[in-house]
């Protein structure tokens, strides 16, 4: 029994930086690197296992081959994706569909997320929802580029959580770190681009009117995190819903779980320490990810650690 531990890729984004690799050490590909696909089984990011048996393999071909090793799952294709965004600008305005619209137009998943701020700059915002009240009024504003009008802006610090399902018009602004689970989709459209250009000196795409056609109309209702303490463990719950469960694990010396779900991924957003499992000992650092798989009943953490979780 050994967790799974990931070789991951990374995505170079015109609002990246480079605080992936001073805030993890990792070895990103270029200075404008947005995104870290820590655990992914999507076709665009695909993570491959880095340890035991199953090394070489990706994330993909295990849960189709292994089944057993996710809770004997019946989802088409491995449904949680979890990433870390570093956005040196904004990014895009942008709404995500539900199921339905992405299967019927996009022959994918939609895209409910949520985040976790690791890190904000002084003053840094968010986009979270718009004051349009009809779906006519959102369209008008649209075409008028009425920006300051339509869109609703929230201050962020590190520490918050914010639940983001599809519909949601939303955009993670500039000088933000962020942890960020949802589900495995792609699938995006831009509302607005800021009117900047890539380095071909050419807009991005946007997709207006599929915008129109999935974005709700009313503000956001955000999660209400719940926090228990216990022992040497705090575990905050941000969001249970019917795509995934997400908790932050508070960890200062030693603690024993027993899984409460198929399979749990878990992210080090901060400290070292050590995962032991029946009669083998892991070490973990800042910036790992691994997923807790079906065989492993029970697991034991040691040190300092700030762990995000998350399971369907």
């Amino acid at each position: 029994m050994q967790p799974l531990f990931l070789k991951s890729t990374f995505h170079d984004k015109i609002w990246g930086g480079n605080t992936l690799r001073t805030q993890f050490g990792y070895e990103i590909p270029t200075e404008t690197t947005g995104e870290f696909w820590a655990i992914s089984a999507h076709p665009n990011g695909m993570s491959t296992i880095a340890n035991g048996k199953h090394t070489g393999k990706t994330l993909t071909q295990l849960f189709d081959q292994h089944r057993e090793l996710f809770g004997n799952s019946t989802d088409k294709q491995f449904p949680l994706l979890t990433k870390i965004l570093d956005a040196q600008d904004w990014l895009s305005v942008q709404v995500h569909p539900d199921d339905a619209y992405a299967a019927e137009h996009e022959n994918s998943l939609g895209k409910t997320e949520c985040w976790y701020i690791i890190a904000a700059d002084e003053g840094a915002e968010i986009v979270y929802g718009h004051h349009a009240t009809s779906r006519e009024q959102l369209a008008q504003y649209i075409k008028d580029g009425k920006w300051n009008e339509l869109l609703c802006k929230v201050k962020v610090k590190a520490g918050d959580f914010f639940h983001v399902p599809s519909g949601t018009i939303h955009a993670i602004g500039k000088g933000i770190l962020i942890l960020e689970t949802q589900q495995s989709s792609d699938t995006t459209y831009r509302v607005y681009d800021f009117d900047r250009k890539n380095a071909q000196g050419n807009k991005r795409d946007l997709h207006i009117q599929q915008s129109i056609d999935v974005a709700t109309i009313g503000a956001p209702q955000n999660s209400h995190p719940d926090t228990q303490i216990i022992g040497n463990c705090a575990t905050t719950t941000y969001v249970s819903n019917e795509f995934f469960t997400v908790y932050k694990w508070q960890i200062s010396g030693c603690v024993s779980m027993k899984k409460n779900a198929p399979y749990t991924l878990v992210s080090v957003l901060n400290g070292s320490g050590s995962l032991k499992i029946g009669s083998e000992t892991f070490a973990l650092k800042k910036g790992e990810h691994f997923i807790l798989t079906s065989d492993i009943p029970e697991w034991t953490f040691d040190g300092n650690l700030e762990m995000i979780a998350s399971h369907v």
